[in-house]
């Protein structure tokens, strides 16, 4: 047994249930469950660090969560109204403490009796209900096995493998479909476990070894997980390794795998801090098993994802990750569930990073620079490749023409209008943009070429808070500063990126970042903000941007 997990685990726990008291109705009824759940598990777990109210607390959750249910039996949650899925996360965790208190002494008899109601009650819509994401299927699922757990019905057991029948959404390289590490640790992963546990379904176990296998290549020296491929809210955030603690753990102890040892180890780099935890060590004892040996996973080779066209090195004195996989090129809009930020690259140099490149234009509205995949060159390059498209349309041919005037309405990628854009030939005019990684010892050079008509174009850097930029102090409209000469650094303490500009007179007054249409039309952006350096020009341009990292030793690599 670990006792220091356990021991951070209960420590985790004890803090989350003395959180700031809020009155129960103030709560939704997620958060009215999860904090149940977490008195729950101190009480039973940790009884001697258990307040005299610890467990009349959990029952006043409880109570107040049975009168937010609905005589569907569903909870409302914020715009998604009579939500299946959302009240299943809900009843995911009430059955988890009603199985929890199975065996739990005399006095906690009312609690599990007023959370078997609430689990009764919500069940048949569970059974019939729907889902609107991927991730979805698997929590209502789980849902449904968890009830069928503590209240047996063939029923659920039925309707739970009629979603598991569409196939468990996983690529080649082991990404969900959503390429989501919020909902990958948040839904799918521990979804999965307990359909293959409750279910006896060892099999589905499989994607989530291959998820965490895959995830190992996307951890960086800053204790993230990589999210520029993210079709969800995470995209393009810094997503906390500590996360995946419990799942690295978990499959570490039951596999032997020493890489998913390491990785569980590094999730505990910042500490515990998750209240949760204790409950999935109640209900799973093999999660407080000692880890098996550690080792490290190869990280200092290229390594591609295809499927995402996302490219990573990790090298000892630097990192850098080369992304084309957004999904903008396809689909031609900016949804929720599609991958659209426009950052293309990141180049860490330990505590000195550069979080974001991206290249912004004038052309059309269009929006900046998003590659329609990524290729490899015999001589370990990484190109990124994209050709915009729009133009002017001519008349409409005589059979086409209507004598009342009227047309479709129709969109032609950046605008709406009634005139039947489909049936008219276009005058094309296109802006080809290419952007040839080489990675070197670190660092990288990057070569950038823009060929189309004459246009304004800024590329922008974005730099991680906390360090200083050498560069003209930021300019007053849009905070950012500009380099006027060949060569920027951006220092943090003893670390460095260095910035090299070869092939290229920048201009003095470079336009500001441009969202693109999308955004602009109804006046929002998806911009960062912090330390950025803008580099302008206009096309026809080439250039190369180098890229050196600078450690502690003061030597840059």
């Amino acid at each position: 047994m670990d006792d220091a997990f356990v021991r951070a685990a209960q420590d985790a726990a004890t803090r989350g249930a003395s959180e700031t008291p809020v009155p129960p109705d103030g709560l939704p009824h997620r958060e009215l469950m999860r904090r149940a759940k977490v008195l729950v598990s101190v009480a039973v777990g940790v009884p001697d660090r258990a307040s005299a109210d610890t467990l009349s607390l959990a029952t006043e959750h409880v109570e107040r969560l049975a009168e937010l249910q609905g005589e569907s039996g569903l909870f409302e949650c914020g715009d998604n109204v009579q939500s299946p899925p959302d009240s299943a996360f809900t009843i995911n965790d009430a059955c988890d403490v009603h199985h929890l208190l199975r065996n739990g002494p005399a006095e906690t008899s009312p609690l599990r009796d007023a959370l078997g109601a609430i689990i009764l009650k919500a069940a048949p819509a569970l059974l019939s209900g729907g889902v609107h994401t991927p991730n979805h299927r698997w929590e209502l699922a789980s849902a449904l096995a968890r009830i069928h757990r503590s209240f047996p019905d063939s029923r659920l057991v039925e309707r739970a493998e009629e979603w598991l029948a569409e196939g468990v959404d996983i690529d080649g390289d082991g990404f969900f479909s959503e390429r989501s590490p919020n909902y990958a640790t948040a839904v799918s992963i521990p979804s999965l476990l307990a359909l293959a546990e409750i279910l006896n379904r060892p099999e589905l176990r499989v994607p989530v070894e291959r998820n965490l296998e895959l995830t190992l290549s996307l951890i960086g020296s800053d204790g993230s997980v990589e999210t520029l491929p993210s079709r969800r809210q995470d995209q393009g955030t810094r997503f906390p390794l500590s996360r995946y603690l419990w799942a690295y753990r978990l499959l570490a102890v039951e596999t032997g795998r020493p890489d998913f040892a390491w990785a569980a180890v590094l999730a505990t780099a910042d500490g515990i801090d998750d209240p949760g935890l204790l409950t999935e060590l109640l209900l799973h004892p093999l999660l407080g098993e000692t880890l098996p040996a550690e080792r490290a996973p190869r990280r200092d080779e290229l390594a591609v994802h295809a499927s995402t066209s996302l490219a990573v090195v990790r090298g000892e004195r630097s990192e850098l990750v080369v992304y084309g996989g957004s999904d903008y090129p396809q689909q031609r809009r900016i949804r929720s569930g599609l991958a659209v930020d426009p950052t293309f690259l990141r180049f860490l140099a330990g505590a000195a990073i550069l979080d974001s490149v991206r290249l912004s234009r004038t052309f059309f509205g269009l929006g900046p620079f998003r590659a329609d995949g990524i290729r490899r060159g015999e001589d370990g390059s990484i190109e990124l490749r994209e050709r915009a498209v729009s133009g002017y349309y001519g008349p409409l041919s005589a059979e086409r023409r209507h004598a009342d005037g009227v047309y479709e309405l129709a969109d032609e990628g950046r605008f709406s209008a009634a005139m039947s854009f489909a049936d008219r030939e276009m005058e094309e005019v296109a802006l080809t943009t290419s952007v040839v990684a080489h990675p070197c010892d670190g660092g990288v050079d990057l070569d950038v070429d823009l060929s189309g008509p004459p246009l304004g174009w800024t590329l922008e850097l974005g730099f991680r808070d906390g360090g200083v930029l050498d560069s003209p102090a930021p300019r007053p409209e849009d905070g950012a500063s500009v380099l006027t000469g060949a060569t920027a650094s951006y220092r943090v303490g003893g670390d460095a990126v260095h910035v090299e500009l070869v092939g290229l007179e920048p201009s003095a007054d470079p336009a500001s970042y441009f969202p693109g249409e999308d955004y602009a039309f109804l006046s929002g952006t998806d911009a960062v903000g912090g330390v950025r350096l803008l580099i302008g020009g206009t096309t026809p341009a080439r250039f190369r941007m180098r890229l050196r990292a600078e450690r502690g030793t003061g030597a840059i690599a």
